[in-house]
Order: C-alpha cells, then sequence, then structure tokens
C-alpha cells in the first residue's frame, strides 16, 4: 500500500473547498479504497486549526477539528527523529518549519506528500509530490 502525507495546504483545500479540492478528495477515495494510507504530522494538523481560528474563529476551528477526525488521515507525532530530519530541511531550504515537517513525514513514510503550496519545489529532488493545482 502507498503511503500519502497531506500537508495544511491541502486539508484547507479540501475542507474549505478551495482550488484543488478535488484532488484532496481523490486522495481520500483512494485510502477509503485501501489503495493508499493518508498519514498528517501533528505539526501541520495544528496549522489547519490556528488558520481556521484566525479566518473564522472559535466555532470554525471546532467545525475543523470535528471534520479533520472524520477524514482518513493517521495523525503523526513528531518524535525526535522527526524533528531532526526537519530541522535538516528548515537547514538547507527556504521554507517555513512547520512545511520542513510535512516534508520529513514524506520522506519517513516514503511517501508522496500531497500539496498545493510552492515552497515545497525546493524538496521535489528528495519528495515526491503530487500537487494539487
Amino acid at each position: 500500500m502507498k503511503a500519502v502525507v497531506l500537508d495544511s495546504f491541502a486539508v484547507i483545500a479540501h475542507l474549505e473547498n478551495e482550488p484543488g479540492y478535488e484532488k484532496v478528495a481523490e486522495v481520500f477515495d483512494e485510502c477509503v479504497a485501501k489503495d493508499s494510507e493518508a498519514f498528517m504530522c501533528i505539526i501541520n494538523w495544528g496549522e489547519v486549526i490556528y488558520h481556521t481560528l484566525r479566518v473564522g474563529g472559535e466555532e470554525a476551528a471546532k467545525l475543523a477539528e470535528e471534520a479533520m477526525a472524520t477524514l482518513p488521515i493517521q495523525l503523526v507525532e513528531a518524535n525526535k527523529d522527526l524533528t531532526h530530519q526537519a530541522a535538516v530541511l528548515k537547514a538547507s531550504n527556504k521554507m517555513s518549519y512547520a512545511d520542513c515537517f510535512a516534508a520529513a513525514l514524506a520522506m519517513k513514510k516514503r511517501g508522496e506528500l500531497i500539496t498545493g503550496d510552492a515552497e515545497f519545489r525546493q524538496v521535489e529532488k528528495d519528495v515526491k509530490i503530487r500537487w494539487i493545482r
């Protein structure tokens, strides 16, 4: 079974029906069909929460958290190994630290990173990326 890793950009697109949400829905369909297994770092999960808090307030963030709980995504804690890999990526790229966790998790899982965030172009040589737009 292949692994996919979602960053906050992809999950926000899905939750808010932004451009690319159809491609994210296809990823979830693959997971339900047992063709893929989806993962998300808890750091990126937190990004979705803080984004929703900023944009829509506490009620919207609560709804986003409840919606994410229904998605076929396995949350992965930021342990020492994952954090070290994220730090290595951050040291050599001009990316947000949180994005480095998504990339590090994709590397660890030997999976495909699902995103539309152009920052990830910097790590395309190390991480397979499925662009949602």
